[in-house]
């Protein structure tokens, strides 16, 4: 029998269905992430605070799932995980710069961002739902 707490599973799942909302939105009201990182670049407070929101919650993906070069969904997390919170840490230090490269990668390809981030959610939603049943 399969054990209930699959912290692998979970943070799939949990991560994949937030990409999955996040790029779906993004898709319904093209613009919305525009707007919205406007509005972090223009709040210092906003900036500590989704800086700090991200690194936490990359921190539990990255500390939750093991490096197990076997299992590609715990080496993927692992990497998604680490690589929030080097983001986090680009924010929270130097929000202005790294606002301005999504600003302008936003403008040229919001479709493509906002279809790369449903896909990815779908994916992960997927891995996780099969990784669990």
């Amino acid at each position: 029998m399969q054990e209930i707490w699959d912290p692998t599973a979970w943070s799939s799942l949990l991560l994949g269905l937030a990409a999955l909302a996040a790029g779906s939105g993004a898709l319904r009201k093209p613009g919305v992430w525009q707007t919205m990182i406007g509005e972090v670049e223009a709040s210092p407070a906003l900036q500590f605070v989704c800086g700090m929101l991200e690194l936490v919650v990359g921190a539990l993906v990255y500390l939750s799932n093991p490096w197990i070069p076997a299992d590609p969904l715990t080496c993927i997390l692992k990497s998604l995980g680490g690589a929030m919170m080097i983001e986090a840490l680009a924010i929270v230090a130097a929000c202005d710069l790294y606002t301005q490269m999504w600003l302008k990668s936003l403008g040229n390809f919001h479709k493509g961002w906002a279809g790369i981030t449903t896909t990815l959610g779908l994916a992960l939603t997927i891995a996780g739902m099969a990784r669990l049943g």
